[in-house]
């Protein structure tokens, strides 16, 4: 009979440490949180130092009492994720199985490996009561804003709304960068290129000109065409020399390894996954893969990380494996260490690295999905790098100047000498070719040209880039970016473009718009960011998680009261329009379903009306007839979008859908098309038209990919 129970909270993770350990070891699953706020109230006793009313969540029942049944008679290991949210899990489980916090028995580890478990086992610990404070204080202050927030605009705009504590900041970045887009104004600059050949004709000396009588070009020193013309005139009746060849071996190091926002933004520049996908991925990873006659095994360490630090086991490993797999002439002479510039990251976690370097992509291949295999390859051939010689290239810069020394252009070129890391981690490079020319050599001119460029707006974010906005500020941690993002997709305030970037939706806009003006504070950057800090401290036993609470609630309540009694409700009044029926103003509102006109006095007044976009669009559609009895069909609007409905809707209740057509034909029927589709999320997906007689269905970023 076992001795000891091992709680973890997934069964991936259970069969994976299962395999460890013997028989003395019974290794089980939480799924999950045992205790949870509970969703039908606010769940925070103010009135006592912010007491968290937990419950457990009915479908947690069950499970707890299957836990407490094998707890009898054996010794609790709780081995539970290293994060504050691991911890509180722990926490809760002691709780629930009545261990004292100071008498629990808890085991942390970075991978899930043999060595790993069993020095983790090895070196047990009590729940650490200071982690588990910066957790419910998180959860408290997402709890406090969305709880009480959501309501102000559901009464202020519309119902369903929500608000959050970091996902409203979030959002803010999205809108403020779509502002930023349509206010731009481009402005006009020019550059003149100067093409020469050489003795040596094997390549073209391009370069750009950078000073004229002596004073260096700025951006916009020409901003016209008429001013380009006139000193091309002067340029073209110059001769020209070489006047300076500078020569150099420049270097590009490696990149650390990864930690949670690296590894999100690499994987959705190089693979397009999005933050909450890559974050899956990684768990599969981590939790364990069977290896065929090898057994289950975990293939990386753990992936909610701010730390680059590696273990020197690791590092050693690492790089046995470039001198076999790459070459003697690729491994640095010392180990290469990096160390984390956020003041808040916690070295005595790892990057993310492959827990058995010496298991190359091409070896676990076989028992991988592709995506997995395509992340473990990217985490891989990272962790290699790190330990690979810096890329050699050999760069040349040429000085040409006009006889007189009125005019000098500047033409660069650099050519990889020796790859180094890049062998395993490649990054884009362009090799740029010049001749072998000489100092004072003449030079023939073959066509000197002016370039007009404009100035371009910012871009819009996308998934990688929007990550490392929230890193640079501080918004939510490295492990809360995918749900944060997500989040405020689900929301319905913001979307993707055919070009995978987000912008914001007329919802989003309008949420955004509301708490900007009235909760400056609650979406405010700096003030997110400091709010993150005080959880740092609270981790580290440095402040009181009730205090960092009482200091924000109540002045938050306050305000809160003020805005709910002196705000409008939402209101755009449309210039230049009154209601036809009473004479009054109308305005743009936002209804569940998308934006309608209606009068300012309802209710007194019901007038209704679409808006001009939509008129347009249902124009496409008019006379379509009804499939049940021939009337005009007219297009409605539901939870998923657009439809056709009967106007004799009530006596006649035929519909019909309004579908979006990709222009292929189904792959599996070949009778029926492809139209998009939207599932109870929100997310788009193709699928055949003949549905339910062909239940044909794909994702078409996967298919793309």
């Amino acid at each position: 009979m076992a001795n000891y129970l091992v709680i973890v909270e997934s069964p991936t993770k259970a069969k994976t440490i299962g395999q460890f350990l013997g028989k003395d070891y019974t290794v089980v699953s939480s799924m999950g949180h045992v205790r949870d706020l509970p969703k039908s109230k606010f769940g925070i006793d103010v009135e006592n130092e912010f007491e968290l009313q937990y419950q457990t969540p009915s479908k947690a029942q069950k499970v707890l009492k299957e836990l407490r049944q094998e707890a009898k008679d054996k010794e609790v290991i709780l081995a539970t994720d290293e994060d504050r949210e691991g911890e509180a899990i722990s926490w809760h489980l002691a709780y629930a199985l009545k261990i004292p916090t100071e008498e629990s028995k808890r085991i942390v580890f970075h991978e899930i490996t043999d060595s790993a478990i069993t020095e983790a086992l090895e070196h047990p610990r009590s729940i650490d009561k200071n982690l588990v404070d910066a957790q419910q204080a998180r959860r408290a202050l997402d709890r406090i804003v969305g709880y009480k927030l959501s309501p102000f605009l559901w009464k202020k705009i519309r119902y369903g709304l929500s608000a959050g504590r970091v996902q409203s900041v979030a959002l803010r970045l999205v809108v403020e960068r779509e502002q930023e887009i349509e206010q731009f104004e481009a402005q006009e600059y020019w550059s003149i290129e100067g093409t020469f050949e050489a003795a040596d004709k094997s390549h073209p000396l391009v370069g750009y000109l950078t000073h004229v009588n002596g004073t260096k070009l700025e951006k916009f020193s020409y901003t016209n065409e008429q001013d380009v013309n006139a000193l091309l005139d002067h340029l073209r009746e110059r001769s020209y020399q070489v006047t300076d060849v500078e020569k150099k071996v420049t270097k590009t190091r490696p990149y650390p390894p990864y930690i949670t926002s690296t590894l999100q933004q690499d994987a959705a520049r190089r693979l397009y996954f999005n933050a909450r996908q890559t974050m899956q991925l990684a768990q599969q990873l981590y939790e364990g893969i069977t290896l065929g006659s090898k057994g289950q095994t975990g293939l990386i360490t753990y992936m909610r990380t701010d730390s680059v630090n590696m273990s020197q086991k690791a590092v050693k490993a690492g790089r046995d494996v470039v001198k076999t797999v790459f070459g003697s002439n690729y491994l640095t002479e010392k180990p290469r260490n990096f160390s984390s510039k956020s003041q808040n990251a916690q070295e005595a976690h790892e990057a993310i690295r492959p827990t058995y370097p010496s298991l190359t992509p091409e070896d676990v291949k076989p028992y991988l999905g592709n995506q997995q295999f395509k992340l473990y390859d990217l985490i891989w051939r990272r962790f290699m790098a790190t330990q690979m010689k810096e890329a050699e290239f050999n760069a040349q810069t040429v000085t040409v100047e006009d006889t007189d020394r009125d005019y000098a252009f500047r033409a660069k070129g650099s050519v990889m000498k020796f790859d180094g890391f890049m062998a395993s981690y490649p990054i884009r490079t362009n090799d740029t070719y010049l001749p072998e020319v000489q100092n004072e050599e003449p030079l023939t001119t073959t066509e000197i040209t002016g370039h007009q460029h404009f100035t371009q707006p910012p871009g819009r974010y996308t998934e990688s880039t929007l990550v490392k906005m929230l890193e640079k500020y501080e918004i939510g941690r490295p492990s809360t970016y995918a749900t944060i993002i997500s989040t405020i997709e689900d929301r319905g305030y913001v979307e993707k473009n055919e070009q995978k970037r987000f912008y914001p939706t007329d919802t989003g806009r309008i949420v955004n718009d509301m708490l900007v003006t009235h909760f400056p504070n609650i979406v405010d950057v700096q003030f997110t960011a400091q709010l993150e800090n005080q959880l740092d401290e609270i981790a580290e036993g440095k402040e009181a998680y009730t205090e960092m609470l009482r200091q924000f609630y109540e002045p938050f309540i306050t305000h809160l009261e003020e805005r709910e009694e002196n705000v409008d409700k939402y209101a755009y009044i449309l210039p230049d329009r009154t209601c036809p029926k009473c004479g009054a103003n109308v305005e743009l509102k936002l209804g569940r379903y998308g934006k309608f006109i209606a009068c300012t006095q309802y209710p007194d007044c019901d007038f209704k009306d679409q808006t001009d976009e939509e008129k347009e669009y249902d124009k496409q559609f008019e006379g379509e007839a009804c499939p049940e009895c021939g009337a005009e069909m007219e297009v409605k609007r539901g939870k998923y979008g657009p439809f056709l409905g009967c106007s004799r809707y009530p006596e006649c209740k035929g519909m019909k859908k309004i579908e979006e057509k990709v222009g292929k034909t189904c792959p599996e029927c070949g009778e029926g098309e492809l139209v998009v589709k939207k599932s109870k999320k929100g997310r788009q997906f193709h699928a055949c038209n003949r549905y339910p007689e062909c239940k044909y269905a794909e994702n078409p970023k996967k298919k793309e990919e």
